[in-house]
């Protein structure tokens, strides 16, 4: 009996290990996440193929609008990309598969911001990865043409122009100082705050893991 007793203990124990197992950051995906999960993941696989960074693009999403399609900022960026309407207007010239623009269809805006993404990836160079990732996150951010200045000053300062983090990051090469750390902190929360949730929530690998 006493075996049994303590196998019945066991079982017990872990059951309790089994629900305090769960990873707690899953909990944290928005509730309208779960919606628009195939359709994120679907685009990211057409634009960047099977091994897409799916759990970077969820995160970036997080970021921008908390997957509100209707989301509008002050300044006037549009939808669960957060496109600002010309940068619309220049993507949906850019992808036929895009020529509707209607930044406010989630679909649309989840394709429009894998693409973009891939646009700005292909024309960094980064010393791995997770470098150039970054990169095309603050590029998203900002724009383009600051990742190359970035990268020149950096350059010039003696640190290494293919590195990201603790490098490229650190410089400012005529940003306001308020746009500066705005732009600085945007690839560190999605990679390093929001990505690991739904690394954690099962939606595949994400940048810099």
């Amino acid at each position: 009996m006493r075996r049994m007793f303590l196998g019945f203990g066991q079982l017990l124990a872990l059951f309790a290990a089994s629900c305090t197992a769960l990873p707690a950051p899953a909990a944290d995906v928005p509730r309208m996440a779960h919606q628009y999960r195939a359709e994120l993941v679907r685009n990211a696989r057409l634009v960047w193929g099977m091994d897409a960074p799916v759990a970077t693009f969820a995160a970036q999403v997080h970021q921008e609008s908390g997957w509100r399609p209707n989301a509008v900022s002050v300044v006037g960026a549009q939808g669960m990309a957060q496109f600002m309407p010309a940068t619309s207007a220049w993507i949906s010239e850019l992808y036929p598969e895009l020529a509707s623009n209607t930044p406010f269809n989630p679909s649309w805006a989840l394709r429009a911001l894998v693409a973009y993404d891939r646009h700005l990836y292909d024309r960094i160079r980064a010393r791995d990865a997770c470098e150039r990732m970054a990169m095309t996150l603050s590029a998203y951010n900002g724009g383009l043409g600051w990742i190359s200045r970035d990268q020149k000053r950096a350059s010039s300062s003696g640190l290494d122009p293919l590195v990201w983090w603790r490098s490229v990051e650190t410089v400012n090469s005529g940003r306001s100082a308020a746009n500066w750390r705005e732009n600085r902190g945007y690839p560190d929360r999605i990679i390093h705050r929001h990505q690991p949730i739904y690394v954690a929530a099962g939606w595949g690998p994400g940048a810099c893991q």
